[in-house]
């Protein structure tokens, strides 16, 4: 390859001459040092080059090879538990070989060549193989079993199949294809800006339970689908995203933090080691690989970081398992292509991001699904895609906010004025939504109840009326108010504290199965309609207002999942007390 020199330096962009046979997305090696960059730009024999590194230092006239093959990320047994930078650096390696600073020009495996893992073959010699069949299982943690897939673009016959103890590019087998015979080893690359193929996208028509009733219950997600969580600081995005992590039924979380400040990725790293996993007990990490690329990391990676967050995800999907990759933040990704755009002298579109930024985020989420992966036998996978976005000041009309709820399916809005008050979790249950309500209907009522979609409904429409009737109270005090819409104010304070309110921290309230939620919501509309019925009969709103059995709703959701039966025993409490009352007024 002809080497090309250094014309210009300009931050993370770095412009060089000579580079006549490069192509677009070529991986470059820049300068002495070897600093790792992309091409994306190439006008004639110049070549413009992000570079995943610190550029101070470089001048023109330093040479510029390509590597002739674009940024790619490898995939083999060693992943999980693993923490990456942008471009799938191990930094936990790079720490103990430089200390706690990366050293420019570093070039670390993202798999350790040395390790051995015993590999247990599903397949044997004589077998027609073809691209996504399984060739084998190393079992990687205590809860991953790491499949051997034949990668895409080879099929054939299996001439020999090894079993035992191999590092990830010893061969394990060979097969023999149409041209000819090729060697198998566990590692697989992948460029990270192509999605991986699959044979078939399927409906999404199973939820991705979560065990947050304001999700679950009112704005859920299915496997395989999208959503956007945007929030301004302080308003409990971390939090929501440990929950998801800890809680939601996917086999594998990626967690991908896209330049947030130092400190924030300091507290998720320290903190995710020590989650349990509510499963088995192992540590949560045990099916984790997180992509860590802080503010003041390179920009360049941080663009990459999404790509290598997903590729990493797609090859979990291929196996059959149920992957969920959260990106927090897209915000700070948009940035880092206005960043390398603005340094490009390309046209700049609304507030300056580039004109593409829509095009870059929606190919981003279409790269979820729940789809028949590819091979043989028909498996399953789903990757369900969660970002977070940080509009400035909680602007819901930035265009990183708009460009994305044009995708994703799923909007929670995290308010701070909710969190000002410690309701927790602070989505926003008038200005969220949820596209996959339709597409879940089903699923709901075959597998929890037949009256949850309806009394769903029932409990948004009260919240509704308690929005357009707060307004009135403001002016006009609430004793102003009818003893019906007094009925209002109170079922809906019961429905926001006692069902979506929700303690994190809390040992029985952190999780609620769809059941118990069904069983919380349902006891609540019970309440309504009794009271409603008793107020219609002649009993005061102020009587109904003081019934004991408000109490027992509120403590309902402290009732252990083991015992939730308990919750349906309160109705018959609510019918004694409320008939006790009519005797009385009678």
């Amino acid at each position: 390859m002809k080497e090309g020199r250094i014309v210009k330096v300009s931050g993370p962009l770095v412009v060089a001459e000579g580079m006549t046979d490069a192509k677009m997305f070529d991986v470059v090696r820049v300068s002495e040092k070897g600093l790792i960059g992309e091409i994306i730009e190439l006008r004639g024999d110049r070549a413009s080059i992000q570079v995943s590194e610190e550029t101070s230092g470089l001048g023109p006239g330093e040479p510029v090879v390509s590597t002739g093959q674009t940024l790619s990320v490898e995939l083999a047994p060693g992943m999980i538990e693993s923490i990456y930078d942008g471009i799938q650096r191990p930094l936990t390696v790079i720490r103990e070989m430089v200390g706690d600073y990366i050293v420019r020009g570093v070039d670390v495996p993202a798999i350790d060549r040395k390790k051995k893992w015993s590999f247990t073959s599903a397949a044997k010699p004589g077998d027609r193989v073809s691209p996504g069949d399984l060739l084998g299982v190393v079992e990687e943690t205590v809860l991953v079993a790491h499949w051997i897939m034949v990668p895409p673009g080879i099929e054939g016959k299996i001439v020999e199949l090894k079993e035992g103890e191999f590092t990830v590019e010893e061969t394990i087998g060979r097969i023999e294809t149409s041209e000819g015979v090729k060697d198998l080893c566990m590692l697989q690359r992948w460029p990270v800006r192509r999605p991986r193929p699959i044979k078939k996208k399927l409906p999404p028509v199973e939820p991705l339970v979560t065990g947050q009733r304001v999700i679950d219950a009112f704005f859920p997600v299915s496997k395989g689908g999208t959503a956007c969580i945007p929030g301004p600081f302080g308003s409990g995005k971390t939090v929501i995203q440990h929950q998801l992590a800890k809680w939601a039924d996917a086999d594998i979380v990626v967690f991908v933090g896209c330049g947030e400040r130092g400190n924030e990725m300091t507290d998720v790293l320290m903190e995710f080691p020590q989650l349990k996993d509510p499963r088995s007990g192992e540590p949560l990490m045990k099916r984790t690989v997180m992509v860590a690329n802080t503010s003041n990391m390179p920009v360049a990676a941080r663009e990459a970081s999404v790509y290598t967050g997903i590729t990493m995800g797609e090859y979990f999907r291929d196996m059959g398992y149920r992957v969920a990759v959260m990106a927090d933040s897209t915000s700070r990704w948009a940035e880092a292509m206005r960043e390398i755009s603005g340094r490009l002298e390309e046209m700049p579109g609304e507030e300056g991001y580039p004109a593409y930024l829509g095009t870059r985020i929606a190919e981003f989420y279409e790269r979820s699904g729940k789809v028949i992966c590819l091979g043989s036998d028909q498996r399953e996978g789903a990757l369900t895609v969660i970002g977070s976005v940080s509009p400035p000041g909680g602007d819901l009309s930035d265009p990183v906010v708009q460009a994305t709820l044009r995708v994703a399916r799923v909007f929670w809005s995290l308010e701070d004025l909710l969190a000002f008050q410690r309701h927790f979790p602070a989505i926003s249950w008038l200005n969220s939504y949820s596209l996959y309500l339709d597409d879940l209907e089903d699923y709901l009522k075959r597998e929890v109840d037949e009256r949850m979609p309806a009394k769903r409904r029932q409990a948004m429409k009260l919240l509704q009326q308690e929005a357009e009737l707060q307004d009135v109270v403001k002016l006009i005090g609430v004793d102003a108010l009818s003893s019906e819409d007094r009925l209002i104010l109170i079922t809906a304070r019961s429905i926001r504290e006692d069902f979506l309110h929700q303690i994190a921290f809390d040992e029985i309230d952190t999780y609620s199965s769809l059941k118990k939620q069904f069983k919380l919501l349902n006891i609540i509309m019970v309440m309504h309609e009794a009271t409603k019925e008793a107020l219609a009969r002649g009993v005061s709103i102020d009587k109904l207002q003081g019934l004991r059995v408000w109490e027992e709703i509120a403590r309902a959701k402290y009732i252990p999942e083991p015992q939730i039966a308990e919750i349906d025993q309160i109705k018959e409490r609510i019918e004694a007390e409320i008939e006790e009352l009519l005797e009385t007024e009678g």
